[in-house]
């Protein structure tokens, strides 16, 4: 994966969005898809590499299952759909994953848990035991409890936290887009593909904190942002496609599918110190 060998990765995150879940005409779970991504997160885990799976839905999940069109605005509503959303989203992941002999955990953060000491510890404990047992943890922000104070505000950054709670050597966001251009590519048809970053304080002017979607909370600039808190804790990260789960696969092959963020490591830097307050 243009010079970085992922076969020899050892521990996994893999952070998939709502829009790559969830059917576009009706903000339904997209069963197929998901039912790949699992297959594709055994495969990892049968090579002997521990993974992570951080998983957007909850909400838009919730949110079809009362019958919501569009994104709620208000704290509460949101709070309740990811409340039905994260229980019916968990109890599917646990039936795909079972259905290849695979044990699922569930973990439910909120940025206390990361600025909290003893929280951030007790966090990293469970995370180790989980691996150590062969588990892939299923990770989500705890919407259902979480005011603005402790909200990380999209799992790309949170994806990011979790890379650098374990040390990750390597983190996947599957995204809408096949990654990085010099400019937003639905607008401008000039964009140029930026295969490899190995500067990420050098392409934050690339962002666009614009969403594509109706589902999703994260634009590229959520994105750039997660690049640097997990380059700066030492790992490798790609943007790729999440239209096509198999792109997984491809980037464990090092075949180059998507923009890699090559790592970084910066001990001078408080990786939560990047979050957005």
């Amino acid at each position: 994966m243009y010079g970085v060998d992922f076969t020899k990765k050892k521990r996994v995150i893999v952070k998939v969005g709502s829009s790559t879940i969830t059917h576009d005409a009706t903000g339904n779970i997209d069963y197929t898809k998901l039912e790949r991504l699992v297959r594709q997160l055994c495969d990892l885990r049968a090579q002997g590499k521990d993974v992570c799976l951080v998983s957007s839905g909850a909400i838009a999940v919730g949110r079809y299952a009362i019958g919501l069109k569009e994104r709620p605005s208000d704290l509460a509503t949101k709070q309740a759909c990811a409340s039905i959303g994260q229980a019916y989203l968990m109890s599917v992941y646990q039936k795909l994953f079972s259905e290849y002999n695979q044990r699922a955990g569930q973990i439910l953060m909120t940025k206390k848990t990361m600025t909290d000491p003893e929280s951030r510890e007790n966090a990293r404990n469970t995370f180790e035991q989980l691996f150590n047992l062969g588990v892939i943890p299923v990770v989500n922000e705890n919407d259902t409890v979480a005011t603005h104070e402790i909200q990380f505000g999209d799992n790309d950054s949170l994806s990011a936290i979790v890379a650098a709670l374990v040390n990750a050597d390597a983190l996947i966001l599957l995204s809408d887009i096949d990654g990085l251009y010099t400019d937003n590519p639905n607008t401008n048809p000039n964009a140029e593909f930026v295969p490899v970053v190995k500067d990420i304080d050098s392409v934050f002017e690339m962002a666009s904190s614009d969403s594509t979607s109706n589902v999703g909370t994260g634009g590229m600039t959520a994105k750039l942002r997660a690049a640097q808190i997990a380059t700066y804790s030492g790992a490798d990260m790609v943007i790729t496609n999440g239209t096509h789960i198999g792109n997984i696969h491809r980037i464990f092959e090092n075949k180059d599918k998507g923009t890699l963020f090559t790592a970084n490591k910066r001990d001078d830097v408080h990786i939560l110190d990047l979050l957005e307050d």
